[in-house]
């Protein structure tokens, strides 16, 4: 009975192992992905990403934005700070997500404003 119960321990404890192994496999393989595409997408935004925690993606999702419009930052952000106000029932950390989402796309704008004027000055060969 001994032996049978110490071979099921063993057992578990392979198909646990194997099971954590791919995950770890996969949760790199996902890493090295999320970097590649950071440096795809420029320095300065990976680099902002890094100082607020959010990605841009993130950023979009949590203000319900598409495409990055400062007026419809704005709004959204607005709105969805005073819904989420402590003192009408709202959860401040909901609250501080939106203003870091908000944070994070307005130095996005700054980033994309700062190229364009850098594109803008470029001579014409």
């Amino acid at each position: 009975m001994a032996k049978y119960l110490a071979q099921i321990i063993v057992m578990g404890v392979q198909v646990v192992g194997r099971a954590f192994a791919r995950a770890l496999r996969q949760e790199f393989a996902a890493s090295q992905a999320a970097a590649d595409a950071r440096g795809r997408a420029g320095q300065q935004s990976a680099a902002a990403s890094n100082l607020s925690g959010l990605s841009l993606q993130e950023a979009q999702q949590i203000l319900n934005i598409s495409k990055l419009n400062p007026e419809q930052v704005q709004k959204n952000y607005e709105h969805l700070f005073k819904v989420n106000d402590k003192s009408v029932g709202g959860s401040f950390y909901l609250q501080s997500k939106v203003v870091r989402a908000k944070e994070r796309l307005d130095e996005e704008l700054r980033i994309q404003a700062q190229e364009d004027r850098e594109k803008g000055q470029m001579p014409k060969t």
